[in-house]
């Protein structure tokens, strides 16, 4: 059955994907085993002379059975990547809806300035001398951060998000030790819709966690904090915007309480990306905040490549910020690689951070300019109250129909008696051609789905996702389950089992025993 576009409804759907063809390719969608099913010793892509006489000094280690490396011919080598690379979903392929990960359109100028020569064949090894022009990208980069949060110092080497939280977490940890609190102040306080990394960063460096709850509606309200605040409170670790994609009204007033009570203010500043150009964190009482560099200035985190978390830091804190960080003498860009003589936590990495992620994110903020910063952030709040508006009245939200900032949240209440689960819906959504939203986080709300069309996508693009989500709701609502519980039926795998491929994965390939 198709639809006016051609496109088949849902009750077409289980009837395509029974129908089997000899080769398991469906149309362009080209099936495609594993490399060791296909691959054998007797071919290669390159040709290799066979090595001259050798002795071995591996003794007893020296390999006595067959390495077991799979061999394909050069275009079957192409066939086979190219193929898995049409299996994943990408930014480049379509709106990836993912909430509180910021998938935002990679520009290709900053991918090009990242491959020039003198950037992208550099090592971290390498002679401080011969490599003047990346310190100068680097302090370049950390000049801009400190604008845009208006705070005093900024440590590049963190690699991620949850590495900059424990040099935030660290930097504080140093700083109550250097007044002489280090056995007294043990508690973080940290709010019930935190990111996960969040209690487990304080719990990792020696912090006990208290749970702060949050609000009716969403947010950490003062009173709230004040109730758990003590001479035995380090710090508190917040999101702003938080996990709910809500903005902490009252941040200032909870620093205050923090600050008259001796703690820290860290802010989790993996949502950045809503309040660029808008909102400062140092104006707002933070002592230090990560920047998701691969979040926010470009380059979404999707996909296993590197990312970058440089950590800002507020007069209070930057004595302590990490080693190496950059210190300028009249023209002259050193990195201080020792903290003899300084007030240093020490040393979190063993290099100065990543320059990939440097080059792009400055690429980003220059090419942007500080009204296309603005922009950003405010068509990203723009698009995800869109997105909030035209589902509002089919999809519930559990804060009720309020403005939200840059990803809105839904619950599954929606679903409540339809024989729908959250899981199912996004299933579905599969065979629309949609990568799900983000699903059950934040922990806060049940049956969580939490959507973030970040600044990329246009009207164009939004009327379709909304108009595929209202059509796959109204399906739910008429009580066709058909429609999900199976899903996804176009998929190559269908629904995989992954509670169990998380409890008991297969991280290797054995072959098969041939039965006689």
């Amino acid at each position: 059955m198709l639809n006016q576009q051609g496109r088949p409804t849902a009750a077409g759907a289980g009837e395509q994907s029974a129908r089997a063809t000899f080769t398991s390719n469906r149309g362009l969608q080209m099936e495609e085993a594993l490399i060791f099913e296909i691959g054998r010793r007797d071919v290669s892509g390159v040709d290799l002379d066979e090595p001259e006489a050798f002795s071995s000094r591996l003794g007893a280690h020296a390999r006595v059975g067959e390495i077991g490396l799979p061999g394909l011919s050069e275009p079957e080598t192409v066939r086979h990547y190219v193929r898995l690379s049409q299996k994943n979903y990408a930014i480049d392929s379509g709106l990836y809806p993912l909430g509180s990960c910021t998938m935002k359109h990679n520009p290709r100028l900053n991918e090009a300035m990242a491959r020039l020569p003198g950037f992208a064949d550099i090592h971290p090894l390498q002679p401080q001398s011969s490599v003047p022009g990346a310190l100068a990208l680097m302090d370049e980069l950390s000049h801009w951060l400190l604008v845009l949060t208006n705070m005093e110092a900024v440590a590049m080497s963190p690699k991620a998000g949850a590495h900059g939280e424990l040099c935030g977490m660290a930097a504080i940890k140093t700083a109550i030790d250097a007044r002489g609190e280090g056995a007294t102040r043990r508690i973080v306080l940290v709010p019930e819709s935190a990111h996960g990394t969040n209690p487990a960063t304080a719990a990792s460096i020696g912090f006990e966690v208290k749970a702060v709850p949050a609000g009716a509606d969403g947010k950490v309200h003062p009173d709230a904090v004040r109730a758990l605040m003590g001479p035995d409170v380090a710090a508190i670790m917040l999101t702003n915007p938080n996990t709910c994609g809500l903005f902490e009204t009252e941040i200032v007033e909870i620093a205050q309480i923090l600050h008259e009570g001796g703690g820290y203010f860290y802010c989790d500043g993996a949502n950045f990306n809503a309040i660029v150009g808008k909102a400062r964190p140092g104006d707002l009482g933070v002592d230090a905040m990560h920047i998701n560099l691969h979040k926010t200035f470009s380059t979404p985190h999707g996909g296993g490549g590197p990312g970058s978390g440089p950590v800002v830091l507020s007069a209070r804190l930057a004595p302590f910020a990490p080693v190496p960080f950059l210190r300028r003498d009249g023209e002259r860009l050193a990195l201080v690689e020792h903290e003899e003589g300084t007030s240093s936590l020490g040393r979190l990495t063993a290099f100065h951070g990543q320059m990939g992620m440097f080059v792009r994110a400055l690429s980003y903020i220059l090419s942007h300019g500080a009204d296309g910063l603005k922009q950003a952030s405010e068509d990203a709040v723009l698009n995800a109250n869109y997105v909030r508006a035209c589902l509002a009245d089919v999809m519930s939200l559990p804060f009720g129909n309020k403005p939200c900032m840059h990803e809105v949240l839904f619950d599954d209440s929606w679903l409540k008696d339809t024989g729908v689960t959250t899981l199912d819906f996004a299933k579905a959504m599969i065979d629309e051609g949609y990568h799900p939203m983000t699903m059950y986080f934040p922990l806060v709300v049940h049956g969580a789905m939490l959507i973030e069309p970040t600044e990329s996508e246009s009207r164009a693009a939004l009327d379709l996702f909304i108009m595929t989500l209202r059509d796959l709701a109204m399906s739910a609502l008429r009580g066709e389950t058909e429609r999900f519980i199976g899903a996804p039926y176009l998929a190559p795998r269908r629904r995989l089992d992954e509670t169990r491929a998380a409890r008991s994965p297969i991280l290797r390939w054995v072959k098969p025993m041939r039965v006689e």
